[in-house]
């Protein structure tokens, strides 16, 4: 199947398969399988794992592909699970390479198409000089070396696989065979098609499928899990604890400042009340605003989940502006016409440059605020 093909059979089958059609995702499975297991082997650097990583991959994206909205995304979405999987794998279960082995006798061990009687100890050998062959090669070489010998050679059908140009494709291979001899690169191509899934692979995956829950947004948070390469709960619920504690003391840290600063020159108890009032306000806003986007990540999705994310977010700005613009310069008014009395040419520059210093802030503040809401909603395969 080539690059165009499999990229009409995702667009083609992903809704059907987001609706529950396990026939669909099991095709999306076949046409895919190849990739996300060269990716996987290209990390672990072990056949049976990689095979093992890959079918976590697909059930992980099956339970959460009402998450992804725009179909173009399914491809990288599903590469970054996989080799997050991948690298738990790895940090799992650490292996030492072999020692005083070289590239031309691991590959030739790997390739070695006769098999001898005692079986087991010949997988043992193919596999620990497998991982040694693939470790010989440049890191950035490997997905689109093993790739390119089980997709017939085509950078393009690679290129398309793996979310790069065909340009670059072409380059790394050309790293990797400037590393291998002609022969070498023969048998890896023979030991990168071997090692390549058959059709028993979908065959379990669509088995496994049968077992599992449809896809679901009630699994929102498992998704943040698959996507994230965290494998418990414990671990999500951790993350996103600590996220909202940095949000959280950043923007405090922020008020606190401020707060200080207009404190200082507060000329009685009810202007210093006004100001600790809006100060508490923003804050309130604040926490707020971030429970409200933890609320929306768990139980949202789609159209929904962009609708409510855009709402939160202009109520917490407009909050946050009215306290600005409005409530404090409100509360410090006498000051500002005492000091204009004293000296309204030093008191008139204050104020220009405190609004200066306001707006400029303000700005910065809310292009990056939605930068960060749209870069999270685009991770989220939202938009």
């Amino acid at each position: 199947m080539n690059a165009e093909a499999i990229d009409l059979l995702i667009r083609t089958e992903l809704p059907a398969a987001a609706r529950g059609d396990r026939d669909a995702y099991g095709r999306i499975v076949g046409a895919c399988q190849n990739a996300v297991t060269a990716v996987a082997l290209a990390i672990t650097r072990d056949v049976p794992a990689s095979e093992d990583i890959a079918q976590d991959a697909f059930l992980a994206a099956w339970q959460n592909l009402k998450r992804l909205q725009n179909p173009s995304s399914f491809l990288p979405w599903l590469r970054q699970i996989t080799r997050n999987l991948a690298r738990d794998h790895l940090r799992a279960n650490r292996h030492r390479p072999l020692d005083g082995e070289g590239a031309e006798i691991a590959i030739s061990l790997a390739a070695d198409p006769s098999p001898t009687p005692a079986q087991q100890l010949v997988q043992d050998e193919r596999e620990q000089a497998a991982a040694e062959l693939i470790a010989a090669l440049p890191e950035d070489s490997r997905e689109v070396l093993l790739l390119y010998y089980r997709e017939g050679q085509s950078s393009q059908q690679v290129a398309t696989l793996l979310g790069l140009s065909d340009a670059a494709v072409r380059k790394r291979l050309s790293r990797a065979r400037q590393g291998l001899r002609d022969d070498l690169l023969r048998r890896f191509g023979e030991f990168a098609r071997s090692s390549a899934p058959t059709a028993a692979f979908t065959t379990i995956i669509s088995a496994a499928l049968a077992a599992a829950s449809p896809p679901a947004a009630a699994k929102g948070i498992f998704a943040v899990a698959a996507a994230g390469g965290a494998n418990t709960l414990g671990k999500v619920a951790l993350g996103a604890a600590g996220s909202i504690g940095l949000a959280l003391v950043a923007a405090f840290a922020g008020m606190w400042l401020g707060l200080r600063k207009q404190l200082k020159g507060a000329i009685d108890d009810e202007e210093r009340a006004a100001l600790i009032r809006s100060s508490v306000i923003n804050a309130l806003a604040s926490i707020a605003f971030v429970a409200c986007m933890l609320l929306v990540a768990v139980a949202a999705r789609g159209t929904v989940m962009l609708v409510a994310t855009i709402a939160a977010w202009l109520g917490f700005m407009a909050v946050i502006f009215y306290q600005t613009l409005v409530v404090q310069p409100r509360a410090m008014r006498r000051r500002h016409t005492l000091e204009a009395q004293r000296d309204p040419v030093a008191a008139a520059r204050r104020r220009r440059r405190e609004r200066i210093h306001c707006w400029i802030g303000g700005i910065v503040g809310f292009v990056s605020g939605c930068a960060g809401v749209v870069l999270g909603l685009n991770a989220a395969g939202v938009l």
